[in-house]
């Protein structure tokens, strides 16, 4: 995300279950990672043109997932294969819908 010209503040946590919960972030659709940009939840390995597609557009929503860690996904990629993933947005209600679909990159 650095990279990309996003300020990173890294603030590692031991009660990651709760953040994400008082985030709305619903089990089904959590990750490793849990950011706030901007307002909006950014939760697992959500391509920062993704981010930055979200901040532009400003849906209502709660935010964006990268359901567990997919394969093929920023940091995820292993051995040059581009497997299929999906960005989601959701909402309050953990309603989601497909942001962006990867398949083979």
């Amino acid at each position: 995300m650095i990279k990309h010209g996003f300020v990173v503040n890294d603030v590692p946590s031991e009660g990651m279950d709760s953040i994400k919960e008082k985030l709305g972030v619903p089990k089904s659709l959590q990750s490793c990672h849990t950011a706030v940009v901007d307002g909006y939840v950014v939760e697992g390995h959500v391509p920062a043109g993704d981010v930055k597609k979200l901040l532009v557009t400003k849906p209502k929503a709660v935010g964006l997932a990268a359901p567990g860690m997919p394969s093929g996904s920023p940091g995820m990629e292993m051995d040059g294969s581009k497997p299929n993933f999906s960005i989601l947005l959701f909402d309050k209600q953990g309603k989601t819908q497909t942001f962006h679909e990867y398949s083979n990159q």
